[in-house]
């Protein structure tokens, strides 16, 4: 039987393995919520509060309890559902906070748009995690890596051509050091010999190398007046 919680109860919005996976993890925090999902087959062995529908439609939303909510997870699988279940949300609840999941980084402004508080990129939690998993990494990388995998507010990625005038080539991640200096982090680098994403302290940043600086919007403006408007003052 589908029942409703009290004021104040979590919401997520879609069952798929993005859903579950919140599921599973409020379940075993013994915190209590609803879900949205449009399929009924996910809900054959539930053991929580659900709601069959369409997570776009406000009926649904309404029977879910988002208008009193104090937090909705939209985890649905395609962007465009999620903005507009987002939106409506944001519509029925302006005081909620709103977690969404973002399959593309090109969403990502367009979920914040919708009303989001929080957007977590799919491609840039799962390609970091991937890095981590895969590098050699010295202990304090590892310890960045883990606090950095988590959910980005405003997020930007900022593609850069390394140049003998910027002051990155022939230098160490660990001592160029951009998340200290600016907030950013490199999570990728990009030269004729492939797309590397293994990133460590010691891994070396050379001249012709593209790299993607990941940061808020604050973080990368700092970053191309550090770097990238040095280039072009000594250019000048």
């Amino acid at each position: 039987m589908e029942n409703i919680n009290e004021n104040g109860h979590i919401v997520i919005l879609g069952c798929g393995d993005v859903g579950k996976w919140v599921v599973e993890t409020l379940k075993h925090a013994d915190i209590r919520f609803t879900v949205v999902d449009i399929d009924a087959s996910n809900f054959e062995d539930a053991d929580y509060d659900h709601v069959t529908g369409n997570a776009k439609e406000e009926e649904v939303l309404m029977q879910a309890g988002v208008s009193r909510a104090s937090t909705v997870v939209v985890a649905l699988n395609d962007d465009t559902d999620v903005m507009f279940a987002t939106l409506v949300t944001r519509g029925l609840n302006p005081e909620s906070t709103i977690i969404a999941r973002a399959n593309s980084y090109r969403s990502i402004d367009k979920i914040y748009k919708a009303g989001a508080n929080y957007v977590a990129a799919l491609p840039i939690v799962a390609g970091q995690m991937l890095a981590k998993m895969t590098s050699h990494c010295l202990e304090i990388s590892c310890r960045k890596m883990d606090e950095e995998i988590t959910l980005y507010e405003g997020i930007d990625i900022e593609k850069h051509t390394v140049t003998g005038g910027d002051g990155l080539a022939d230098r160490t991640i660990g001592d160029i050091d951009l998340q200290k200096k600016v907030g950013c982090t490199i999570i990728g680098i990009k030269n004729e010999r492939g797309v590397l994403t293994d990133i460590t302290p010691s891994t070396i940043i050379m001249k012709g190398d593209i790299i993607a600086v990941l940061g808020g919007k604050e973080e990368i403006t700092k970053f191309k007046e550090r770097f990238v408007k040095r280039e072009i003052e000594k250019k000048t």
